[in-house]
């Protein structure tokens, strides 16, 4: 099917060691129906793939679950898409974090907090199946992009194509770069992008396709993996923003081919803000030369050779300054969670809110703006409503704790989540 683009084109002027690590309605709004309803142990990493999991559903393994985290016990939170729980197991790792500090000062940093970061690292590699060396740590997303939008040269590739739909960080990027041409491509039906759009305007000039794996205002799942292939076929690096889609979807960078992958524990992975995680694909290290830098990202940081600059032949020569321990801590805490669950009950979990959720929003009268097709759905779910923010706010008065986008009020249920928490939401709403 032929498929019109509509495009904007906006022309600007322009680790820690050495050593080797250890429909016919609007367009994209489904209309309401009448249906019937339908001191912490060491990170332990998830098991092998073909381990055999259970599915998570309602019982005593889910309240178990559940115990982990304070929040759900007088609370009905939905809004993993902002922050995640905090779990105490993630508690009791900052706690141990801070008994470090109390006890041995900066000796804990040779001793234990550079181990944790690698620990971190490899966990990551595992959430994600990059390689070890593919993985840095980064003090946010903005600063991971940037990085990555600074380690390139623009002169023979100076196009960089994004969409509208795409976290506007993303686009700041580049926008600000006087030798970038940024083309922002237009939503068809204010839900996703189609592949077509994106293979129409990448070519010989794109130095990027820079684009999410899942949109913050529509929930739309992208194809990594038709997206990686246009942006190879015209001779361009994919670089792709997952902060929306790992921890709530399972990702396999290598299976998608993509070439760089940034997101972090935030949201969906449950370990709090101040980190951000960036994987480089290994053939792609050697060529990428970022000029915002600092001094983990050299080959030997601790000799402090201000005159001798190095990079690092892996992931890490995308890494600043001294880490957040904090949330380094509190990360490997939620993802020891992540990790015991499984991605795969996870998604399935989600999957399961998720439909609960729009079917019943939509026998109630609500208006949904998600995608037509339910395989590019996940679990971001916009609802359409007059006072989105008055609505928060009320339900948050009631214990019920959502989000609100212009427009809509924006719900995200995560494998914690029950089904009578969605129910009472929707009652509630």
């Amino acid at each position: 099917m032929h498929m019109h683009v509509n495009i904007d084109c906006l022309h600007r002027c322009h680790a820690f060691t050495s050593e080797p690590r250890h429909n016919p309605h609007p367009p994209g709004l489904i209309p309401p129906h009448r249906t019937e309803s339908m001191c912490p142990a060491p990170h332990t990493p998830s098991p092998a793939p073909d381990m055999p999991r259970p599915p998570l559903t309602e019982g005593p393994a889910l309240d178990a679950l559940r115990a982990e985290f304070p929040i759900l016990g007088d609370r009905i939170y939905l809004n993993s898409c902002s922050l995640g729980a905090l779990s105490r197991r993630a508690e009791g790792r900052l706690q141990g974090f801070l008994e470090l500090w109390h006890t041995m000062g900066a000796s804990a940093w040779y001793e234990h907090w550079l181990a944790t970061c690698d620990e971190l690292r490899e966990a990551v590699e595992g959430l994600l199946g990059a390689q070890r060396g593919e993985i840095a740590l980064s003090p946010s997303t903005s600063v991971a992009l940037s990085s990555v939008a600074e380690s390139v040269d623009y002169g023979k590739r100076p196009r960089v194509v994004i969409s509208e739909l795409d976290f506007p960080t993303l686009g700041y990027q580049f926008a600000v770069k006087p030798e970038v041409e940024l083309v922002v491509l237009r939503s068809e039906d204010g839900v996703g992008i189609r592949p077509e759009q994106y293979a129409e305007v990448v070519d010989e000039h794109t130095a990027f396709l820079a684009t999410s794996h899942v949109f913050f205002t529509t929930g739309f799942r992208q194809d990594l993996k038709a997206l990686a292939r246009i942006a190879r076929d015209a001779g361009a690096l994919s670089l792709i923003d997952g902060y929306q889609g790992a921890g709530q979807i399972a990702v396999d960078v290598k299976d998608a081919g993509i070439d760089l992958y940034t997101t972090g524990p935030l949201k969906w992975l449950l370990g709090g803000p101040g980190l951000s995680y960036l994987y480089v694909r290994e053939g792609l290290i050697e060529s990428l030369r970022p000029r915002i830098t600092s001094w983990f990202a050299t080959q030997s940081p601790f000799e402090f050779d201000l005159e001798g600059f190095a990079f690092r032949d892996d992931a890490l020569r995308f890494e600043m300054g001294t880490p957040a321990l904090p949330t380094v801590h509190t990360a490997l805490g939620g993802q020891e969670i992540i990790d015991e669950v499984g991605m795969p009950a996870i998604e399935a979990r989600n999957r399961h809110l998720t439909r609960r959720l729009e079917s019943g929003l939509l026998d109630a009268g609500f208006e949904l703006r998600v995608a037509d097709d339910p395989s590019e759905r996940t679990a971001i779910v916009m609802v359409r409503h007059d006072d989105p923010a008055g609505a928060v706010e009320a339900l948050a008065a009631e214990g019920i704790i959502v989000d609100h986008r212009p427009g809509y009020v924006r719900v995200s249920p995560h494998f914690y989540n029950t089904e009578s928490e969605v129910d009472a939401f929707i009652a509630a709403l």
